[in-house]
């Protein structure tokens, strides 16, 4: 596995691994109306590509296919931690987040319910559980931290 710097020509493919991995892994935790208003088409994440340019972005890669993607912002928001569906379990995430987080003295996210564990597993605790809204459909998350030792 590479870890690499997202590239703007990424875009298409870390979208629609994006869906596809809501629309999957999520789907034990979340209903089909709430996955559709997380990930509404194979191009939702597209809408958020200056994000991508603008964060600290990083693509994993196995044998040249894009397996899971993360991105982080200056402020030491962790944003995005995607892991394609056929992938799952590999170390992918981990190895992400061990790149996106060096550096920072504090981390912060926002967990679904289906990534809490693993956020707990490297340390983050919960501040709050809380509902957001999307298009109209309430979906519970975490507001979840991590002190580093940096």
């Amino acid at each position: 596995m590479i870890i690499r710097r997202y590239k703007d020509e990424d875009c298409d493919i870390v979208s629609k691994l994006f869906y596809e991995t809501v629309h999957s892994v999520n789907s034990k935790d979340y209903t089909a109306e709430q996955l559709t208003a997380w990930a509404n088409n194979a191009d939702s994440l597209k809408v958020r590509r200056n994000d991508l340019l603008k964060q600290y972005t990083l693509i994993a890669e196995i044998i040249g296919v894009i397996v899971g993607f993360g991105s982080i912002d200056k402020s030491g928001y962790l944003d995005l931690l995607f892991v394609h569906k056929d992938y799952q379990n590999q170390g992918i995430a981990t190895a992400l987040c061990n790149e996106l987080e060096k550096g920072y003295l504090l981390i912060k996210t926002y967990a679904s319910i289906t990534a809490k564990p693993f956020f707990e597993s490297r340390g983050y605790s919960v501040i709050k559980e809380q509902e957001i809204e999307r298009f109209g459909v309430k979906l519970k998350n975490f507001e979840m931290q991590k002190k580093n030792a940096t």
